[in-house]
């Protein structure tokens, strides 16, 4: 995936300016910095759901706005930060959406098997009958992973999906992303706050500020003082552990 000098503005405020860059195939691809650092809006004009003012995106050799609907939809699932669907369904039911771009709600067997699998990748199998009104906020944020999960498609895009996450949970989804690229040979792209998580996880880093791409490149190549201390304008520390660096940040 290709990005050519994209833009997009706010009336007068210009939240990404003409950034451009590329997606590893088959590579876990973090966004990190700041707040406002226009990390969520390129990643919504990277799936369109949201349009670009200029410049071009560029997926399997074609400009994303040029796809089908439904063929994009096969492509690219991604997981939004504000997820709404109040209906009176169960677990299962909601994983089942995803798979609307192959079966137009009719499932057929394969469509099951893809979201039994799901289900399991996101441990969920004891909830896969509970309506998802009587879930905590974790346990539904894990079934909306799940419905991305079951769309099966080549790019995955989540923008801060370890929100309402405790650690075990948070740590567990990262691993199944891991998976995913490892054993499915997955693209997948995730909007993250926490840096160690990225440090962690992520093949890739793609650090934005202020709407622009700061530095991008591998996780080591990012995750150093230098970078995060003029990124987040902080005085962060670097350490490393079990050949693993993590970050411990402080004022001062």
């Amino acid at each position: 995936m290709k990005i050519e000098k994209v833009t997009k503005n706010y009336g007068q405020k210009q939240v990404v300016k003409e950034v451009s860059g590329q997606i590893k195939e088959g590579k876990l691809t973090a966004f990190i910095g700041p707040n406002g650092a226009g990390k969520s809006t390129l990643l919504s004009m990277m799936s369109r759901l949201l349009a670009k003012d200029q410049g071009e995106i560029i997926i399997g050799n074609q400009e994303v706005s040029l796809w089908n609907q439904t063929e994009l939809a096969k492509k690219i699932s991604i997981l939004k930060q504000a997820n709404a669907v109040q209906l009176k369904i169960t677990v299962r039911e909601l994983v089942s959406f995803g798979r609307f771009p192959y079966s137009k709600g009719r499932l057929t067997r394969e469509d099951e098997v893809k979201i039994s699998e799901a289900i399991e990748y996101l441990n969920l199998g004891e909830l896969s009958d509970l309506e998802i009104d009587t879930l905590s906020g974790g346990q539904l944020q894990r079934v909306y992973i799940a419905m991305v999960l079951a769309q099966d498609t080549d790019y995955i895009f989540l923008d801060e999906p370890l929100n309402n996450l405790d650690m075990n949970h948070a740590v567990s989804l990262m691993q199944t992303m891991q998976r995913l690229v490892q054993e499915e040979g997955k693209t997948i792209v995730i909007v993250l706050h926490d840096i160690n998580f990225a440090a962690s996880y992520a093949d890739e880093i793609i650090a934005m500020k202020a709407g622009e791409i700061f530095k991008a490149g591998p996780t080591e190549d990012v995750i150093t003082k230098e970078v995060l201390d003029e990124l987040y304008e902080m005085n962060i520390k670097i350490c490393e552990l079990e050949g693993k660096r993590f970050c411990l940040y402080f004022n001062g």
